[in-house]
């Protein structure tokens, strides 16, 4: 007869999330996920697999979590212009802001510098959450050149690619930066690419 789990495997994956995302994956031992996560190293091996599984498992939640946000903020009813603006503001606000989120950046982004270089299964998540970013700025883009607040000589993809990368450098400069002003004015600049 199987034992039944004593943790609730939900809030461990969680708690594993923050911990690779505060620290990295490289910087997060075996040792530091059993102790945070307060199970037994035969009992993570077993609901998750390997460190890495549970990174990956880890990155997906993530995912999970963070996509219907920007889909809930692109996808409102109305002018879409304003919508795309909030959203890369958004950033530069969380990139720009005081405090332990800007200092641990965006789980994507860096996945994306430490692992995704050497490491196929990381890329691949980190380029779905891209494309999938690219995909949602795009049609909100693409809506609001039909809907004339965009001019028709702009190409959405290109604008949604420009504001993909310039979304995800705001997270790696504000990781850095004591100045929240050159997030906010890269934003503000990039913006104008809209008018």
């Amino acid at each position: 007869m199987a034992r039944t789990k004593e943790f609730d495997p939900d809030a461990a994956l969680r708690a594993a999330l923050e911990l690779f995302w505060r620290r990295g994956y490289e910087a997060t031992s075996l040792s530091d996920l059993v102790e945070h996560l307060g199970i037994g190293r035969a009992s993570l091996y077993a609901t998750f697999g390997s460190k890495h599984e549970l990174y990956l498992k880890a990155l997906d939640r993530y995912g999970e979590e963070q996509g219907p946000r920007m889909l809930a903020e692109l996808s409102r009813p109305g002018p879409a212009l304003p919508a795309v603006r909030e959203v890369v503001r958004r950033f530069a606000a969380e990139a720009g802001s005081d405090g332990e989120r800007r200092r641990i950046g965006c789980f994507v982004t860096n996945t994306a510098t430490e692992l995704a270089p050497h490491d196929p299964a990381a890329a691949r998540r980190v380029e779905l959450s891209w494309e999938q970013a690219e995909t949602l700025l795009h049609a909100a883009l693409a809506r609001a050149q039909a809907q004339g607040e965009l001019p028709a000589d702009r190409d959405p993809r290109a604008l949604a690619r420009m504001l993909l990368v310039l979304m995800q450098g705001l997270r790696v400069v504000g990781k850095a930066t004591e100045d929240p002003a050159r997030v906010r004015d890269a934003a503000e600049q990039a913006l104008t690419l809209l008018d």
